[in-house]
């Protein structure tokens, strides 16, 4: 199948790359990294992403190329329409792409083929490569290319985005499917000179003094320590977010904070928007799935430890729907 898919890649004459809303660390290394690679085949492909790259993520090289549907919706929405083939990155469904690339992709022709670790993907594509095991979208790009008969175009270029995406989206290589055999790959970029200094400095170390005080403010006012459902549920209004400058990027992490915190297996991140009230829900626990309630209550899914969703209405509105609900899967 991996081959099948590279033949498809030799014949189109019109690539596009696509992720998820609100793109992380995993959709973005793993678009720029088979971006890299199908360039490196010399053929014509763009990166179109519903919403541009989040500030902690620009540094990666080529993250510039990058076209969003904010900035770019004509040209996004010519480009998807006249493309023969579309890989479909770290997402499940077409709604997972926001209203107008969702329907973008409905009404485009090109073949899709799906790369993606997280369950139940939609029977929306032509090429389903599809691995809940993996610790991210970023280490199946690898497998992908090394599987083909193109493992020799693999290089510094290639490999950081896939590392950069490999260690966000696994907690820094701590969460359960971190695996030998992600090591393995892990060893094999390093071989390639991909500084894995640079790439955790550039991530985790390039805190803005904003930033910092907006996640002190958060775990110090916003927190509500739920003892006997062993939960932390953490919160952000818009007007909190303005009054510290916020950036994209800046309350990545702070779910996981909840986490660590001793006796909680639990923890859900709010954040308001002008459209809706963004959800992040994180737990411990092999008997402790946590997409169970983010798919049931609030449009939203993931893996069993880590996952998201969303709320239309007020945040205290949603907050008032976890108390409701999160006994159950207590």
């Amino acid at each position: 199948k991996v081959n099948e898919v590279i033949d498809f890649i030799r014949n189109a004459k019109q690539i596009a790359i696509t992720s998820h809303k609100s793109p992380d660390g995993d959709s973005i290394g793993s678009s720029l990294a088979l971006y890299h690679f199908i360039k490196k085949l010399n053929k014509n492909v763009e990166v179109c992403h519903p919403d541009p790259v989040s500030t902690n993520m620009q540094w990666l090289p080529s993250s510039n190329m990058i076209r969003n549907v904010i900035a770019d919706e004509h040209f996004i929405n010519d480009y998807l329409l006249n493309a023969d083939l579309i890989f479909c990155l770290d997402y499940n469904a077409f709604h997972r792409t926001g209203e107008l690339m969702s329907k973008m992709l409905e009404h485009s022709k090109g073949k899709k083929v799906l790369i993606d670790h997280h369950l139940h993907p939609a029977n929306e594509f032509d090429v389903v490569f599809s691995d809940i095991s993996a610790t991210s979208t970023a280490q199946m790009v690898y497998e992908f290319i090394e599987a083909s008969t193109e493992m020799k175009l693999l290089d510094e270029k290639i490999g950081t985005p896939i590392y950069c995406g490999i260690m966000t989206d696994s907690g820094s290589f701590r969460f359960p499917n971190t695996s030998s055999k992600t090591h393995r790959i892990l060893a094999d970029l390093l071989g390639l000179g991909v500084s894995h200094t640079d790439i955790h400095e550039a991530v985790y170390d390039n805190n803005t003094i904003d930033r910092l005080k907006l996640t002190g403010f958060a775990t110090s006012e916003k927190i509500l320590f739920l003892k006997e459902l062993k939960t932390v549920i953490i919160s952000l209004t818009k007007e909190e977010l303005k009054r510290f400058n916020y950036n994209d990027g800046y309350t990545d992490g702070i779910v996981n904070i909840g986490l660590s915190i001793e006796g909680i297996n639990k923890s859900i991140f709010l954040k308001e928007s002008d459209e809706y009230v963004k959800m992040s829900f994180r737990s411990k626990g092999e008997d402790n799935p946590i997409n169970e309630l983010a798919s049931e209550h609030f449009n939203g899914g993931g893996h069993k430890n880590a996952a998201g969703g969303r709320f239309d209405g007020s945040i205290d509105d949603a907050i008032k729907k976890i108390f409701d609900v999160l006994p159950t899967y207590c």
